[in-house]
């Protein structure tokens, strides 16, 4: 049964009085302030660096199925180019991929428009974000052009290895790359202001905070994490960048400094970021899951308590990383019990949806295949999360492929899997047309299988012994391991089919961008606000300053009874319907 609110909803002038010009082709396009036109920015942005970050998997995965064999579009790959495509992957990946289109492009899209306000309380501050965010990912490029190449020190970027330009030999190339870090997270931390403030202070008339839409719940709290996070990190950063540059000693073991030091700094930030990229993920599963099983969503606060408990929790368990780094036995365990602990709320979360599929009506469309992928897959990733946990194993798995299995199917799932559920659900939003649904469950089956095909071998080949990093496993008798080939060559043929791929995915999009069946302003006939715009995609402003809505009940209002319709809009008035 929904729970309506009985409120005056009369608007007043802060909230409805805005009045808006049409905005030119540069206000548009090149330096927008208008929040819909910043998350096509973001979103355009980290999906043409996401094609950098796949070229880099494939010749790397290259390598390791066939050693110093001619690669195709590249040719022979060296071992400092090795190095290089290894940390360029992770890097893009996860800095210039996930958290620009997980959070910056769905975030500015989707807060103004589900809450019901008109734009970012802060235009200028957003611009800013994106062009600041745009600046880092051109100052990485061009690292990938001086003098000695990109750098190759490992995304993780542990010192003394990247330190001291004698040992990574990309000396520009490792400092350009922490210029690059540096001004994105600047980029993300004037973002996470904005998404924050604007949650807080722009709401529609009506909207308590459990009539909030998940998705904004999980966006606030994951930039709130990456706020308070991240700082230990730039601090760091100025310091490598001091050693690399002014000859300072900070984590230099030669000279008195502390390399173990980088670690606390790098995973006190590393790992909340883990959380970053996962919350928005979880809530457009949140999102999706009930508008195609015709259900409330289940536990609706139990759902946000998780997400705030595993916030909480994830600043206490960055040391599981370091268990081989010589970390006191006592505090280890602290670690393991931490680490174990933070897997039940993100496990109670994923059965909350579990729970709100049972005795719904179902329809899979491409969206809410791709809600489910992010369920199963993460699973996967999250049981697999506790075997390294616990130290004692720990010792054996750490940097093993068996690492680069779990971690892949925690992050493959929440990046791309999720990304892609939000992309398909919001595209007639974003652009006014409906993306071909055949086109996009093959996209979706494709990209399923073939994943699965990549990284459930490296379990193998990780317990088998494989160390992750080498560049050439026959240089080393005791890692060749023939045996083992046979799975990192399926492991690799999985990959390219994965790509394959995404190249329907691509002309599915472009494809539906121009010449899709011209999308209704609700087709999912969903009940959260941003699908109440009267213009498809909204116009600048969202609604006419007249016309903003007002909010009457909670986000999820399906099949409820005594309604003709199944499902209950949140502005639709309660003597409505």
């Amino acid at each position: 049964m929904s729970v309506a609110h009985d409120h005056d909803h009369g608007h007043d002038d802060a909230h409805g009085g805005h009045h808006h010009h049409e905005p030119t082709f540069m206000e548009r396009y090149i330096i927008p302030t208008d929040h819909k036109y910043i998350a096509q920015q973001y979103l355009w942005t980290g999906m043409f660096m996401a094609l950098f970050g796949g070229f880099y998997a494939y010749l790397f995965r290259m390598q390791m199925a066939f050693p110093d064999m001619w690669i195709p579009f590249f040719g022979r790959l060296s071992a400092m180019e090795y190095n290089a495509a290894i940390t360029q992957h992770g890097s893009v990946m996860i800095f210039w991929v996930a958290m620009p289109v997980l959070i910056a492009a769905f975030g500015n899209f989707l807060i103004p428009l589900m809450i019901g306000a008109d734009d970012m309380v802060f235009p200028r501050l957003n611009r800013l974000s994106y062009q600041l965010f745009l600046l880092s990912a051109i100052i990485l490029i061009a690292s990938w052009f001086v003098p000695n190449g990109a750098f190759g020190g490992a995304w993780t970027a542990y010192p003394p290895l990247s330190g001291d330009g004698n040992y990574s030999l990309t000396p520009m190339g490792s400092s350009m790359w922490l210029v690059a870090v540096a001004v994105e997270f600047a980029a993300f931390l004037v973002g996470g202001i904005n998404f924050i403030v604007t949650a807080m202070n722009a709401r529609a008339p009506g909207m308590r905070w459990n009539d909030v839409p998940m998705i904004v719940w999980m966006i606030c709290i994951a930039s709130l994490l990456f706020m308070a996070s991240v700082g230990p990190l730039i601090a760091g950063a100025v310091m490598l960048f001091f050693d690399q540059n002014l000859g300072t000693n900070f984590f230099d073991p030669r000279r008195g400094g502390d390399p173990i030091l980088w670690q606390h700094l790098f995973w006190f930030f590393g790992h909340p970021e883990v959380y970053v990229v996962l919350l928005p993920a979880t809530g457009m599963v949140a999102e999706i899951v009930p508008v195609f099983a015709r259900k409330k969503l289940f536990a609706y606060d139990s759902v946000l308590y998780t997400a705030i408990g595993t916030g909480v929790l994830s600043f206490f368990v960055w040391a599981h990383h370091q268990f081989v780094a010589g970390i006191d036995p006592r505090m280890a365990n602290v670690f393991t019990i931490t680490t174990v602990l933070i897997s039940i709320p993100i496990a109670e979360m994923i059965f909350l949806y579990i729970a709100t599929l049972y005795g719904g009506s179902i329809r899979f469309t491409t969206p809410m295949l791709w809600a489910l992928g992010v369920v199963f897959s993460f699973l996967i990733g999250g049981v697999t999360g506790i075997y390294r946990g616990a130290s004692g194993a720990d010792m054996y798995f750490h940097d093993t492929y068996f690492v680069v299995a779990h971690f892949h199917f925690t992050f493959f799932p929440i990046a791309f899997i999720g990304t892609f559920a939000g992309f398909t659900y919001w595209f007639p939003k974003m652009f006014g047309r409906m993306m071909n649904d055949t086109l996009g469950k093959v996209h979706f089956w494709g990209t399923m299988i073939s994943f699965h095909g990549i990284f459930l071998p490296l379990f193998a080949t990780g317990l088998g012994g494989d160390h992750r990093r080498i560049y050439n496993y026959n240089h080393f008798a005791d890692l060749a391991t023939p045996d083992l080939q046979m799975l990192r060559i399926i492991s690799t043929v999985s990959l390219l089919i994965l790509i394959a791929f995404q190249f329907v995915f691509i002309y599915n999009t472009f494809k539906s961008l121009f010449w899709g069946p011209i999308a209704g302003t609700n087709p999912w006939k969903a009940t959260t606000l941003e699908w109440t715009t009267p213009e498809n995609p909204p116009s600048h402003g969202n609604w006419p300053p007249n016309a903003m809505p007002s909010v009457y009940r909670g986000a999820y209002e399906y099949s409820v009874p005594g309604r003709d319709e199944d499902y209950w809009p949140q502005n639709v008035p309660n003597k409505a319907g």
